[in-house]
């Protein structure tokens, strides 16, 4: 008869399995930061509904701002966004986590969003690379 797991060996386990975890995640943020390597593909807008809402770093999200959400970048990270199709660029400050879209690398307010593309065209093609 096979012995079940004490929960104490369970909780040691989950804590270690968390702990790889997290080195894993901070690995991949490091590197984008150190190298100064650039992530291509679509950028994104907030819609107006989430104007004032908290963002994941606490800050309430102001569409004027120039302020976006990503992934796995720290909160506070400035990360310069450059529309593929015209060459203009916008530097933002990361303050919230998302776009949780497949293709999409950044969330934009409106403002960041319409200084290097019409609101109208919704998504755009970007790069992203961070600004040190």
């Amino acid at each position: 008869m096979k012995r079940a797991r004490s929960p104490l060996k369970n909780f040691f386990y989950l804590l270690m399995m968390l702990s790889i975890l997290n080195c894993a995640g901070r690995q991949l943020q490091s590197d984008l930061q150190r190298s100064g390597s650039t992530e291509t593909g679509l950028a994104s807008f907030y819609a107006m509904k989430y104007h004032l809402r908290k963002t994941a770093s606490g800050e309430r999200l102001d569409q004027q701002a120039l302020t976006a959400a990503h992934r796995t970048l720290p909160f506070g990270t400035r990360v310069k966004v450059t529309n593929l199709k015209n060459g203009k660029s916008v530097t933002v400050k990361i303050n919230d986590r998302g776009p949780f879209v497949k293709g999409r690398i950044i969330d934009l307010t409106r403002t960041a969003f319409n200084k290097i593309a019409a609101v109208e065209a919704g998504l755009i093609e970007v790069r992203i690379a961070v600004v040190k």
